[in-house]
């Protein structure tokens, strides 16, 4: 695994770290990197209300802050945004990626501001430098909804060179009017590499474009939950459109005992979108320069590893059109980070023992807004891993994360008030046990938030008094317990079960006690695969997920109800090629992930689920 920067084994790791490989994703017939973490790893998703097929994840219960409390990595190239914009996991072509690992509470030490929900790491066949043979493979699958999806992967060898290529077209009309999308990617990645240095250059684009029904009354819902927004006309022909694009160059080089990594990217997004009869749309180029080494060293008590980083990143983002705001209004994120890490394992005991810090200087600015942040934050970790007998391990870490206001909070909020920035005192204790047929990891953890920053549709805002802002909370915490269990029952059956049981809430302030909107309780799911004869796979999965409150309903008077799908694939395999028939909620299951509370107060706003869906597929391997 590489969730640490590096690559290495985790079984000693002081963390939880879950690792979804391509054949899972494959047996699953997952089409995004989202849909594949929350189906196999049990992690709550929400439909993100920018359209397609992008969900917002939320690793540990951070509700509608979600996407700014965890970081997304996709092959060293950091996607978090400087603003509120989701990070596009579903833009990565599902058939190049190697490996998924979800590194589960503070990853700040590593990743820097926006880790205390965990760090999400994305490595693709081309990011892992494995040597691989000449291979194509070619995908298409048709099924409800008007879908249509083409997908295509390359690898070109020769010699010590070698070329990736990835590139796939999704169309949709999905289960809404108003709601039909199309997804266009291509991504290259040329290296070449020996057995001390690899060194590459990796470039791609991705099309995005949706219609965007937006949401739905209670009444509305129950009436017809596939129709637009009835309430305005403008909900048949509002739509969005994003590309972006992205370069970059590496190199890694194995020195002695020394591991070297140096890689820049740039990447440009475009957004325009029609909503309310009226234009919005934003450019954004980002770039970010990674150099880190690794040592290790052996020593009379046991083996050193060192890990020694630098970090800088520049967001900037310039709105083209806008109904409200300033046309060429800027705003920009600037950051620079040094880090360090040691892990000493004692060769007597096996006791692994973790140390690390991180000092961040940041500073983001926002056209239309007089304020601005300019500060330095640092992290810091101490974790321990001890093998109590072959197959067992237990764990401890403790550390604290932060993060600041993005570009879009600090500039919306009550005159005159400044947001301070959010610290997060965070604490995990765990253990993994593994034999020949069966893994089993059980984490708990607790963090503490000071200043914690959200969106309160309650406060004294821009607009004037109880018109809403965004704000720092009274204290708040995250707490739950984490169960994830692999059994191979036979040589033709393997189970997965994965558990979590959460608690988001207010410490203190006028909502003590109260659970932080869009944080479900409790979630389960379960996952089988059974190869009943040579060539057969039959794929399940069932997953419970339970009631939450709705977006900005501090007082918990609503409630999004708790909801269980079943998923089944098919596949037979011969020779080269495999057919597939999958079914997507096969129970029907009529549910929403996706709620707020209204303006008024008086009802939600609702985001449906598509029904049933059936999807026929055909993968060709060369």
């Amino acid at each position: 695994m590489s969730a640490t920067r590096f690559a290495e084994p985790a079984a000693s790791l002081p963390m939880g770290v879950s690792v979804i490989t391509a054949g899972d994703i494959e047996r699953s017939g997952a089409v995004t990197v989202n849909e594949a973490i929350s189906k196999l790893l049990g992690v709550p998703a929400r439909l993100d209300t920018s359209g397609g097929n992008n969900y917002t994840l939320d690793l540990r219960g951070f509700g509608e802050t979600a996407n700014s409390n965890q970081v997304v990595i996709v092959d060293g190239l950091r996607l978090n945004e400087g603003d509120f914009s989701v990070a596009g996991l579903s833009s990565i072509p599902v058939e190049s990626i190697e490996r998924i690992e979800v590194l589960r509470g503070n990853g700040a030490v590593l990743y820097g501001e926006g880790a205390t929900g965990g760090v999400i790491v994305v490595t693709t066949k081309a990011g892992s430098g494995a040597q691989r043979r000449n291979a194509v493979q070619v995908y298409g699958a048709t099924g409800s909804n008007g879908l249509r999806d083409l997908r295509a992967t390359a690898v070109l060898n020769a010699g010590n060179w070698s070329l990736d290529v990835a590139a796939d077209d999704r169309r949709s009309d999905n289960h809404r009017a108003n709601f039909a999308s199309v997804n266009q990617g291509l991504a290259v990645t040329a290296q070449w590499s020996n057995d001390w240095l690899r060194a590459g250059l990796r470039s791609g684009r991705n099309d995005q474009h949706s219609g965007l029904p937006g949401s739905l009354s209670t009444a509305q819902y129950a009436a017809n939950p596939w129709q637009a927004d009835p309430s305005r006309p403008s909900a048949l022909t509002d739509d969005g459109n994003v590309t972006k694009d992205h370069a970059g160059v590496f190199v890694e080089a194995d020195l002695a005992n020394w591991n070297l990594v140096a890689e820049t990217n740039q990447r440009t997004k475009k957004y325009m979108s029609l909503q309310f009869g009226s234009m919005y749309g934003y450019d954004v180029d980002s770039s970010n320069t990674s150099l880190r080494a690794r040592h290790e060293a052996a020593l009379g008590i046991g083996g050193l590893a060192l890990v020694l980083g630098y970090d800088q990143d520049d967001w900037k983002r310039r709105l083209t059109a806008a109904a409200f705001t300033p046309i060429g209004t800027v705003a920009d994120v600037k950051s620079e980070a040094y880090y360090l890490k040691s892990d000493l394992t004692l060769a007597e005991t096996g006791t692994r023992l973790s140390a690390g810090w991180r000092s961040s200087v940041m500073s983001k600015h926002e056209g239309a807004s007089v304020s601005a942040l300019n500060e330095t934050q640092d992290a810091w970790e101490l974790g321990v891993s001890q093998p109590l007998y072959p197959g067992l391990t237990a764990y401890a870490r403790w550390g604290n994360s932060f993060r600041l206001a993005n570009v879009d909070e600090f500039s919306f909020t009550a005159p005159g008030v400044a947001i301070q920035a959010q610290t997060s005192n965070d604490l995990e204790l765990g253990g993994r046990w593994a034999l020949k047929s069966s893994k089993v990891s059980l984490r708990w953890y607790r963090s503490d938030l000071t200043n914690e920053i959200g969106y309160d549709p309650s406060a004294n805002g821009p607009f004037g008094p109880g018109s809403g802002a965004n704000i720092n909370y009274d204290p708040t915490r995250r707490e739950g317990l984490e169960v994830d269990v692999r059994q191979a029952v036979s040589t033709a059956l393997d189970l997965s079960l994965n558990a979590a049981f959460r608690q988001a809430t207010f410490q203190s302030g006028p909502h003590s006690g109260k659970t932080v909107p869009l944080v479900p309780t409790q979630t389960l799911s379960f996952h089988t695969n059974w190869r009943p004869l040579a060539g057969h796979s039959l794929d399940a999965g069932v997953m419970w997920v339970s009631e939450q409150h709705p977006g900005g309903d501090f007082a918990n008077g609503f409630k999004i109800p708790a909801y269980t799908t079943v998923d089944v694939r098919y596949a037979y395999q011969y020779q080269q090629a495999e057919f597939a028939l999958g079914i997507t909620n096969l129970l029907n299951t009529s549910y929403y992930s996706q709620a707020y509370l209204n303006f008024l107060g008086t009802d939600v706003g609702i985001y449906p689920e598509a029904g049933r869906t059936v999807t026929a597929s055909l993968r060709l391997k060369f």
